[in-house]
Parts: structure tokens; C-alpha cells; sequence
């Protein structure tokens, strides 16, 4: 299967925005949910946020109030707008997809890097 393909990473300053985007592999009637997770230097990938494609969203505590995960039927996209930046959000960010059939399809990541 095609490698989702992320982009919107970079680095930024503490406090600051970024906005990352992921378009869809596959139809969104495949698709149960997408997510996005991150995995720091030296550590393990974690969770971040989710969404179905019933528009539920949920996220991890460590990113609560300052994340938010969209979609865009139209464009069949996932975004994570990332405010308020820290630099323990320093990480590779990769894409989900979990399908409907149970599958999953992963991206390749793109680095954000929080850094006066």
C-alpha cells in the first residue's frame, strides 16, 4: 500500500503554531479513523490525537487545549493544528489510518522541532 505522506512540519519558536497535513490513502468509506502519533529522539511513538470519520475526536492529555485534529471531506485530508508549542513537542509526527477492515497504514513522518 502507498505510504501516507505528511507535511506541515518545521521548526518553531516555544509558543508558536505549526498546522500538519495528511491526505487520506484510501476512500474515507475504508477508513475508520485517522490519528496522528509522535516519537521524540530516544523514546517510544505515542498517541496524540484521533479522528473518525464520524467527525469524534480525542487526544492525549499531554496535548489537550493546545492540539486540534480537523478533517476535510472535500479534500479527504486530516490536519493537526498545533498551538502553543513546547519544546517537549519536539518529535517526528506520523499519520495513521486504521481501517474499517482492521488494516492500518502509516506515513513517514515529518520532524517538528520546538527551539528558541
Amino acid at each position: 500500500q502507498v505510504p501516507l505522506v505528511e507535511s506541515g512540519g518545521g521548526l518553531v519558536q516555544p509558543g508558536g503554531s505549526l498546522r500538519l497535513s495528511c491526505p487520506a490513502s484510501r476512500s474515507r468509506f475504508a477508513i475508520n479513523a485517522m490519528g496522528w502519533y509522535r516519537q521524540a529522539t530516544g523514546r517510544q511513538r505515542e498517541y496524540v490525537a484521533a479522528i473518525t470519520m464520524s467527525g469524534t475526536t480525542d487526544y492525549a492529555d499531554s496535548v489537550k487545549g493546545r492540539f486540534t485534529i480537523s478533517r476535510d471531506d472535500a479534500k479527504n485530508t486530516v490536519y493537526l493544528q498545533m498551538n502553543n508549542l513546547k519544546p517537549e513537542d519536539t518529535a517526528v509526527y506520523y499519520c495513521n489510518e486504521e481501517y474499517i477492515n482492521g488494516g492500518h497504514n502509516w506515513g513517514r513522518g515529518t520532524q517538528v522541532t520546538v527551539s528558541s
